[in-house]
């Protein structure tokens, strides 16, 4: 992808989508760490499903660490592999009580310090939060980047290095979410929806495959 087919990309993205946001509901940085930490490997739908009912009854790590393991497993079992983030969580509320005062650290290296945090939960949390142009890598991003030419790489490091690289300044803070809210209802994975693409111009997928009508 040229950097002329970029810029139309992200143009186009924001033209149709100003300001966008993630799909996770929260209401404090807090409550964004713990909703992406349970989100992996599940969807945003059913993540919020269960936050709903935690965060009244608990939304900061002193209130999680007193509801107890079996008390978060109750409201968050309905989340795929809900013991294991039931723990991670846990651990996590426990060292942002010990390490941090109780509140949310700020740099990449604290963040994937904490139980259950990895690259991506950070990258999500340093660039909803706290308004940095990082690049969480999940399924959707690494689809794209591939498929579309515009970060083609053989892992999310690979992908999310070219994409901070090639992707201008001006769009990077929102361009996360551009690419997460395209991949999960436009270029989908089994069958990407090209017909009703508004970046199939500047795509090298749709320069090499036909386009239907519908």
């Amino acid at each position: 992808m040229s950097p002329a087919a970029v810029e139309s990309f992200f143009a186009t993205l924001r033209a149709a989508n100003p300001h966008p946001q993630t799909e996770l509901e929260f209401s404090s940085v807090f409550e964004l760490l713990a909703a992406v930490l349970l989100s992996a490997q599940a969807t945003d739908v059913g993540v919020n499903k269960a936050t709903r009912r935690l965060f009244v009854a608990a939304n900061t790590p002193q209130k999680i660490l007193a509801l107890g393991l079996e008390g978060l497993e109750q409201h968050i079992k309905t989340i795929g592999l809900y013991r294991s983030k039931a723990k991670h969580l846990m651990q996590t509320c426990q060292m942002l009580v010990d390490l941090h005062g109780g509140q949310v650290p700020r740099t990449r290296e604290e963040l994937e310090a904490l139980p259950g945090v990895g690259r991506k939960t950070a990258n999500v949390v340093l660039n909803v939060a706290f308004g940095e142009p990082t690049m969480a890598v999940d399924t959707h991003l690494f689809r794209l980047g591939n498929r579309t030419g515009l970060a083609p790489g053989k892992t999310p490091l690979d992908v999310e290095r070219k994409l901070l690289k090639r992707i201008p300044a001006t769009y990077l803070v929102d361009s996360h979410h551009w690419l997460i809210l395209h991949g999960r209802y436009v270029c989908q994975a089994r069958k990407p929806l090209c017909w009703k693409c508004g970046v199939k111009e500047a795509c090298g997928y749709t320069l090499k495959t036909p386009v239907p009508t519908k």
